[in-house]
């Protein structure tokens, strides 16, 4: 992942898939040199990424003002040169051109990707993560499914998950407990299991909770990615809750419920 031009209006990025595989990449970008950021929702994406392809993006910076102390130009830190243009501002003098850097990339395979709307996945149903909250070390994250399909799903249980680090690793050693009570209760994830049926245009949630705590006695587990299956023989979706378990090691999760329960 490289920028390849920034100027005030907008910056031109690049993006090269060298997996085996079509994958959906996210690239998050924020100001560099200063204390200031880009908005929390700076994030280009590139679905669709066919393996060993390079393809571009490009993201408007219009209505995200550099501060006038922000240094003009490209970030030696990109991967690769960058190019800084000047634009005319309002009063025909050049505009200032943002320093702007890569702070985070995301990818998921393709066939694996969440999906909020569109087209209906093969499997009739689609899964995905909503932004969670997060207050005194704790967080909760929503998985949410819809059917979309013809055809009744039935739950009963647990969602599937298997955690997997940056670099696209499994990460056996955390410990995935049935059910939040352990992490913290009346975070969402304490209801019991129980079999119910989502008829089509109906919807189910379940619930990730876990503590961002440490206490020194080992390294801090990050984990960006969680696969998730909603049954035991429905097709992986892998959505990105951004995982920080500290030193705990432990997640728990909720049972599915029908919304409104």
């Amino acid at each position: 992942m490289r920028v390849l031009a920034v100027s005030a209006d907008c910056l031109e990025y690049e993006v090269t898939n060298p997996g085996t595989e079509a994958v959906d990449v996210a690239v998050s970008f924020g100001w560099s040199g200063t204390e200031a950021r880009l908005s929390s929702n700076a994030t280009g994406t590139r679905t669709a990424v066919a393996p060993g392809a390079t393809v571009r993006g490009t993201f408007p910076l219009t209505g995200r003002p550099a501060p006038p102390d922000l240094p003009v130009g490209a970030d030696p830190t990109f991967s690769g040169a960058a190019r800084s243009t000047r634009s005319p501002g309002p009063s025909g003098a050049a505009a200032p051109v943002p320093k702007v850097r890569i702070t985070r990339v995301r990818s998921v395979p393709t066939a694996e990707a969440p999906s909020t709307g569109g087209a209906c996945p093969a499997a009739g149903i689609r899964v995905y993560a909503d932004q969670g909250d997060a207050a005194m070390g704790l967080r909760v994250v929503g998985l949410h499914l819809e059917n979309c399909g013809t055809k009744d799903v039935t739950l009963n249980g647990y969602p599937q998950t298997q955690l997997f680090d940056e670099a696209h690793a499994p990460l056996d050693g955390v410990q995935v407990l049935k059910g939040g009570a352990a992490i913290a209760t009346s975070a969402g994830a304490d209801a019991p299991p129980r079999r119910f049926t989502v008829a089509p245009g109906g919807k189910a949630h379940a619930t990730l909770v876990w503590r961002n705590t440490d206490d020194a006695s080992s390294a801090p587990v990050n984990a960006p990615y969680v696969r998730v299956r909603a049954t035991p023989d429905a097709a992986p979706v892998t959505v990105t809750p951004e995982l920080d378990l500290g030193t705990t090691g432990r997640i728990g999760v909720g049972a599915w419920q029908p919304d409104g329960s």
